[in-house]
């Protein structure tokens, strides 16, 4: 031990960074595992697990110290409380052999089964209380996401907990799980499951866990052999592990020949002997002073980073065949978001000031503006797409999905820029603007119009510098608040260069056609529900006592001849079908209040006949 410890004194890390210190840790592991997809096995100690609620080692030895002490003494009320202040001192000086988790564990509960019944209530929740403690930490579930996303694929633990199961399943992965020397033959090849995880001390619910020095001191034959092929094959994060206990693991460790990748291991304390042991064996790269949760959180946040500035944008053709897939399929549910999501990440990516000035002169704004209309329409075209198929088809499974993708374009104004035009401002509503009418015209196309009396409600946002109340999106994605009239005039006309009569309404049925050719190839059709989305948005939009918010989602729609004469157009249709049985009422639009809807539908047409014929 002398040796070792001259070798190692005064020496807190032996390899703090690789290259000579040319790269951080932190970034070296992400370039590792981001370059090297499925090449690094995780070893997981219970360090990972303490956020959890899950003790570690020595939070068991503490518990237990004090619960033997409150049997031994019990008419001692501060017996317990005496003997966790210092657990060690307590059990020297009351019994025959030196404290330690193992030893404590072997002489309170001496056979597997009660091991099992005893360790019950540190490793599993309470019985109906199973998201209030004891749930997966923010390490499992970012390790989940680099499992998901193919970066890791073995995962050995030494812990007995199934909180890194959990985490898997809520991504919708099911894990292998090996937690028996003797299922190792029967096992998928690690190479063909998407992940395994491997129990080296068994499982919770198995008799014959792992727990005391001699079950630590060697591990069955073809456990043993496993493992060193693990270790042979795979690169090693090391994380919440001390190996100050584990014998047999060590030995394996050690047994390894020189590592064919590079071994990472983070520590937030200071490393004990024999993981300095190791890390100097294998010249191991360290990570101090990072919990579990800021580890794995900050690599899954890095590794991101680096997919972002490799990753090729996702063509629209592709993604729409992607959604198709993956709309009827439950299990796809997590492709379809990742879709969706990406497609609107493109465009709050590419929302920066470069692309998209707040400030222009008096003579350049028209064309800043322009600029920055035709800049956010083909950012948005993969969304517009997949929006346009994907509520067509969508039978309300999915409808949670269309309304977050909204949210996070609507989100975009959030902040305010310093200096701004307000016109360029507001402008950054265009994308949640394209994203709302295309939901809403394919919801009018697959008669599922119920869907508007959530669109056109949520989310509630307010101007952050304005102090006014939180509006709907039935008055803040208004196409006339958003897309100011001459600026969208000014270089969007007729072919005889005459300005439109509603240039905003025009210019999205045109920019929309293109995303609805497979849903709805006809051209009248398509006009004929954009019109209805029209009129159904401005109803609702009327439906306030606030004068300055009621105006109308003005399109053709609004010089429609046959207006007012019975059986006869759009608003002679929509009136004869309110009804309690209404869709939209059924949903909660107009509160569910079948004399709101007729109102609103009024006030359009006293709207319509005031200011109509002056636009």
């Amino acid at each position: 031990m002398g040796t070792e410890e001259g070798t190692l004194g005064g020496v807190d890390s032996p390899a703090m960074v690789p290259a000579g210190q040319l790269i951080e840790p932190l970034m070296a592991l992400a370039l590792n595992v981001r370059e090297s997809p499925g090449v690094y096995a995780l070893l997981l100690g219970s360090g990972i697990s303490i956020a959890s609620g899950v003790k570690t080692g020595w939070g068991v030895v503490e518990d237990l110290v004090g619960k033997v002490a409150a049997v031994r003494d019990p008419d001692n009320p501060d017996a317990r409380a005496e003997a966790m202040a210092d657990p060690a001192k307590w059990w020297e000086s009351n019994c025959d052999e030196p404290l330690g988790y193992s030893r404590l564990l072997a002489a309170v509960a001496p056979k597997p089964a009660s091991r099992q019944a005893l360790l019950a209530g540190y490793f599993e929740p309470e019985d109906g209380d199973d998201d209030a403690g004891k749930a997966p930490t923010a390490a499992h579930r970012a390790i989940a996401q680099l499992v998901k996303r193919g970066s890791i694929r073995v995962i050995l633990t030494t812990n007995f907990d199934r909180l890194m199961e959990r985490a898997l399943q809520e991504v919708g992965i099911s894990p292998q799980v090996v937690h028996r020397p003797e299922a190792i033959d029967s096992m998928k090849p690690l190479a063909h499951s998407q992940v395994t995880v491997i129990k080296l001390h068994g499982d919770y619910a198995d008799l014959d866990q792992r727990n005391t020095v001699d079950e630590l001191e060697s591990y069955p034959q073809a456990q043993h052999a496993f493992l060193e092929r693990v270790l042979d094959e795979y690169g090693l994060i090391v994380c919440g592990w001390s190996a100050d206990w584990d014998t047999a693991l060590v030995r394996a460790v050690e047994g390894t020949r020189a590592r064919r990748y590079p071994m990472f291991w983070s520590t937030y304390g200071q490393l004990g002997l024999a993981a300095r042991r190791l890390t100097a064996q294998h010249d191991a790269v360290v990570i101090k002073g990072l919990s579990a949760d800021e580890l794995f959180t900050d690599l899954t946040r890095r590794v991101d980073a680096l997919d972002h500035l490799s990753a090729a944008p996702i063509t629209r053709d592709v993604a729409v065949v992607q959604l198709k897939r993956a709309l009827p399929d439950p299990v796809r549910r997590i492709e379809l978001s990742d879709l969706i999501d990406k497609a609107v990440g493109q465009i709050v990516d590419g929302s920066t000031s470069e692309r998209h000035p707040m400030t222009a002169t008096p003579i350049t704004w028209a064309d800043v503006f322009a600029d920055s209309v035709r800049r956010y329409r083909a950012d948005s075209d993969v969304l517009l797409h997949l929006l346009a198929n994907g509520v067509f088809y969508d039978t309300g499974t999915h409808d949670q999905l269309w309304h977050r993708a909204v949210g996070r374009l609507v989100r975009m104004r959030d902040t305010r820029p310093s200096p701004y035009n307000e016109y360029l401002e507001k402008l950054r509503h265009l994308p949640a603007l394209l994203a709302t009418w295309t939901i809403g015209v394919a919801a009018v196309l697959g008669h599922r119009e119920e869907l508007l009396a959530s669109v056109l409600a949520r989310p509630e946002w307010a101007d952050p510098s304005s102090g006014h109340p939180r509006q709907k999106p039935a008055w803040y994605l208004n196409p006339i608040v958003v897309l100011e009239t001459d600026g969208l005039s000014s270089t969007y006309r007729t072919d005889d260069g005459r300005k439109w009569h509603y240039p905003q309404s025009h210019w999205l049925k045109d920019q929309l056609r293109e995303p609805f050719r497979l849903v709805e190839p006809s051209d009248i059709a398509f006009r004929e529900a954009c019109s209805r989305f029209e009129f159904l948005a401005s109803m609702i939009a009327m439906d306030t006592d606030n004068e300055f918010l009621a105006h109308p989602w003005a399109g053709e729609f609004l010089l429609d001849p046959t207006w007012g004469y019975n059986d006869a157009g759009l608003a002679s249709t929509i009136s004869q079908e309110l009804s309690d049985s209404w869709p939209l009422l059924r949903a909660g639009a107009f509160g569910g209040n079948l004399a709101r809807a007729q109102a609103a539908h009024a006030a359009l047409a006293g709207w319509r006949a005031q200011y109509a014929r002056k636009w």
